[in-house]
Order: structure tokens, then C-alpha cells, then sequence
């Protein structure tokens, strides 16, 4: 018998902190922490889990910690 895939997933704030942040743009957000717009767009809409590397890179950005922008959301 197989497990049931956990149906959580990883929710950020991203969309809010861009708007704290002088109304940064998804392009302007990629290019600093080296990714397309159309990559920061994915991470935003939670279609795309970004990597360790860019989790950090994003915070960093925002002067946040990585669980102050990301978190592991509780299954539905």
C-alpha cells in the first residue's frame, strides 16, 4: 500500500513584501537575486518551490529571516 501524497506545500509572502518594499516588480526582485520574472512569478503564485539557494537570496532582499517569508503550509 502506498502513502497519500502530503497535500502541503510551501506558501510565501513574497507579493506582499515587493509591495512593502517601494513597490519592487517581479522583473526588478529576479534580476537581484538572479532569476527571470517569469520564475519570481511562479514562486509567488506557489506553482514553483524555489530552491534553497533563491529561498535565501529573497529574504535576504527583504532584510527577513527564510520563515519569515516562506512557510510549510498545513495540509488541507
Amino acid at each position: 500500500m502506498t502513502e497519500p501524497v502530503d497535500s502541503r506545500r510551501i506558501s510565501n509572502g513574497i507579493r506582499t513584501l515587493r509591495f512593502l518594499h517601494g513597490e519592487m516588480t517581479q522583473a526588478e526582485l529576479g534580476r537581484r537575486i538572479g532569476l527571470t520574472r517569469q520564475t519570481v512569478a511562479a514562486i509567488e503564485a506557489e506553482k514553483y518551490s524555489p530552491s534553497l539557494e533563491a529561498a535565501f537570496r529573497i529574504a535576504e532582499v527583504f532584510g527577513k529571516r527564510v520563515d519569515e517569508v516562506f512557510a510549510w503550509s498545513e495540509p488541507e
